[in-house]
């Protein structure tokens, strides 16, 4: 579903990416580990469109989408649900949802179709649905997120540090309801998290990035019981 072949991003002239190979294929649940200023961002941007990669290829459904603007790569499902949530505060819960819908936005049907859905998997969003954004909790903010980008009807979710700065219990519900998405919807998941514990507990498989390149991969359950991504990010 989604192939990348060595690729390469600056910023500013600096390499952050260094020749990442990875593939993951439809329904899979994988996790992009890395401490903070790894380049886990940056690669999920350079994948979304909105960063370039210097060099290599990025391929989703057989497409090559490297040079593709972001609007386009959305087009064909592939939405990036980014770190630090980006709302738009001063809108309403429903707005701010539509907002995610705008690729469809002629299809008013298909539109509602999408907000029951998200309604139905988040139904604290319908209950406060014309609350101002910017008045959620961290939690409810980043619930908000997931919901407008899954607004967009995507194949294939990426998810940016969804755990940041969120208490432990509301981690452990966020775990939850992204696992739901994954295997109720069918959505394609690949999660970026510091917190590797939670995210090794739920995915299939994982990739550790170090310095921009991609280090170790494997499956999550081995990825959990090696000495060295213990001692990194699990702290045992």
């Amino acid at each position: 579903m989604l192939k990348l072949r060595n690729v390469h991003t600056d910023i500013g002239g600096m390499q952050i990416i260094h020749n990442v190979s990875m593939e993951i294929s439809q329904g899979e649940f994988v996790a992009l580990l890395g401490s903070n200023g790894a380049g886990k961002t940056t690669l999920f941007r350079t994948i979304a469109g909105v960063l370039k990669p210097n060099s290599g290829t990025i391929e989703f459904n057989g497409v090559e989408i490297h040079r593709m603007p972001v609007h386009k790569i959305v087009g064909l499902g592939l939405v990036l649900c980014p770190q630090g949530r980006q709302l738009f505060p001063q809108l309403s819960v429903e707005k701010n949802l539509l907002m995610g819908a705008y690729p469809m936005r002629k299809d008013k049907m298909r539109m509602q179709k999408n907000l029951d859905r998200v309604y139905s998997l988040f139904p604290i969003l319908k209950e406060r649905s014309n609350q101002q954004a910017g008045t959620f909790s961290g939690g409810e903010q980043q619930m908000l997120a997931i919901a407008r980008a899954l607004m967009s009807d995507p194949q294939m979710l990426l998810l940016d540090e969804p755990s940041l700065g969120l208490a432990p219990l509301i981690v452990k519900q966020m775990a939850d309801t992204i696992s739901e998405i994954n295997k109720e919807l069918d959505t394609t998941i690949f999660l970026s998290e510091q917190n590797a514990n939670m995210a090794l507990n739920i995915t299939d498989r994982g990739y550790v990035l170090e310095n921009g390149a991609c280090v170790l991969s494997g499956e999550s359950s081995q990825l959990q019981d090696d000495e060295s991504v213990r001692k990194a990010y699990i702290g045992a």
